[in-house]
């Protein structure tokens, strides 16, 4: 649970501290936010590979490699002295970060029998949720208090705590130690697997603000990306020691699940980056008080996550994801509503009803979903599991960036049409401007702009609204129109076979 809470923790205070990070380094907008996409990237390409270093290497002393790798990693961006280095740091730190929660997963599905891996899932969850509540509020306190450095050394002592911990108490399963010389090492599959995720990730990331199609560059980018997922698609399929294992997705359960995971990984992420972004540019919340908003929805999913471990072992896990998806939903048509006169309370309430869904989807689908895997290919499905929720939040970042500009614009046009000098409501509102700006001390000239430049602002900030409310509606849509995959998966027999001791 430990590297798991360092990894998701060190994946969200970053980005609260991004335009302070831009001003020590003396970086652009666009340079600086590869300290974000460098983390994603590397991510990206470690975590369908997990499976595979894991049999390799062994299991624990992998896991005790990337903890201390990412340790490290985390010492040295905290003293990064320029922006190079930095993003240097932060691809190790990525790459050693991507395995963590893979393993820790296939570590927790193995070690438990079947009745008892609900429970366990859950309290697993419940460290992990620590991190997106404590990450944007620790976040933003670190960064208004101290310097963005202290983000990175707080990994520091978790990771410390982590290692001596897995050195005691964790130990390789008898099927995991065989010789590493049997092996044949799908080259091309690791070439293929960097080339494609990495060009995906970059696509992403950069798509809303290159233009998407109509720059060259992310053309280019794609053109990688597709050529290099078919020709790694082929590979894999007929390599002997394939470094991801795609014949898991005959399991038509296993599919569905991934499938699940990732429209769910679209919603989550996209509305996690919407909410405080809607708080910071038109509520004028500080970075502190916006991750104030998020961590009650935080700390509903804390307090559900037992209660959900507990219904596991008495109801059907695919009925208490079905719940799960609808509250979720219904979380999103209250968000629907909001508006630029919503009072804190207004964000929160619907922030903790979607806390209390994402409890009810995230342990049962996690559990559901790898109940049909051999024990031998958990690090394998754990692996694309997380891969898949992590590029369905990738999409739905981009997604909700994209729509965002351009929703934003179309209401622009839209309200614009209404404000003319010939509505009786617009007439009463900058005369209204005028006189307070007049009585302040302006000239009559200067009051008129003035008061046009206000009204202008006022006619934008009701258009960024509504695109946020409109992508909130989607987002919603999103977690119903995945119901039906529900069909597809088995429910998990508690008979099965179960974990090291059983």
């Amino acid at each position: 649970m430990l590297p798991a809470i360092m990894e998701i923790i060190d994946t969200s205070v970053a980005n609260v501290a991004l335009p302070h990070m831009q001003g020590t380094l003396n970086a652009g907008t666009d340079e600086i936010t590869w300290v974000l996409t460098s983390y994603l990237v590397s991510n990206a390409v470690v975590l369908p590979m997990t499976g595979w270093l894991a049999s390799v290497f062994g299991r624990k002393r992998f896991l005790m490699t990337c903890i201390m790798l990412f340790t490290l990693s985390s010492l040295l961006c905290g003293a990064a002295p320029n922006l190079g280095l930095l993003i240097f740091f932060r691809i190790v730190q990525g790459a050693a970060g991507g395995a963590l929660i893979p393993i820790s997963q296939a570590i927790l599905m193995e070690t438990f029998p079947p009745h008892q891996r609900g429970m366990a899932m859950a309290i697993f969850g419940v460290g992990a949720m620590f991190g997106p509540i404590v990450g944007p509020a620790l976040g933003g306190w670190i960064t208004d208090n101290l310097t963005w450095r202290w983000i990175f050394y707080i990994n520091l002592p978790i990771g410390i705590i982590a290692m001596v911990m897995c050195a005691f108490f964790i130990f390789d399963p008898g099927y995991l130690k065989r010789k590493t010389s049997e092996m044949s090492i799908d080259y091309w599959g690791l070439f293929l697997l960097t080339t494609s995720m990495g060009a995906l990730q970059v696509v992403l990331d950069k798509g809303q603000q290159e233009d998407w199609f109509n720059s060259s560059f992310i053309i280019t980018f794609s053109i990688i990306c597709f050529a290099s997922i078919v020709a790694l698609i082929w590979i894999e399929l007929t390599h002997s020691h394939p470094i991801i294992n795609l014949r898991l997705f005959k399991n038509v359960s296993f599919s569905a699940g991934n499938f699940i995971m990732f429209v769910v990984g679209f919603c989550l992420y996209s509305s996690i980056m919407l909410i405080p972004l809607f708080l910071q540019t038109l509520m004028g919340y500080s970075a502190t008080d916006a991750g104030m908003v998020l961590a009650p929805g935080g700390v509903a999913t804390l307090i559900t996550m037992p209660i959900v471990g507990a219904m596991l072992q008495k109801y059907d896990g695919r009925k208490v994801v079905f719940a799960g998806l609808l509250i979720g939903g219904y979380s999103m048509f209250i968000m629907q509503r909001l508006s630029l006169e919503a009072a804190y309370s207004d964000f929160v309430w619907p922030r903790v009803v979607l806390g209390i869904g994402l409890a009810m989807i995230f342990v049962p689908l996690t559990t559901v979903t790898l109940a049909t895997i051999p024990r031998q290919e958990m690090g394998n499905a754990t692996g694309m599991f997380n891969l898949l929720r992590n590029i369905g939040g990738s999409v739905g970042i981009a997604a909700a960036a994209t729509m965002l500009g351009r929703l934003g614009q179309t209401y622009q046009t839209s309200l614009v049409s209404h404000v003319t000098p010939y509505s009786t409501t617009w007439q009463e509102h900058i005369q209204g401007l005028k006189q307070t700006l007049m009585a302040k001390g302006m000239s009559a000239a200067q009051a008129d702009q003035a008061g046009l430049a206000m009204m202008y602002g006022m006619v934008r900030r009701q258009a960024s609204t509504l695109a946020f409310n409109h992508i909130f509606w989607i987002v919603g849509i999103a977690f119903l129109v995945i119901i039906p995959l529900l069909l597809l998966l088995k429910r998990p027999s508690h008979a099965v076979e179960g974990g090291m001791g059983h």
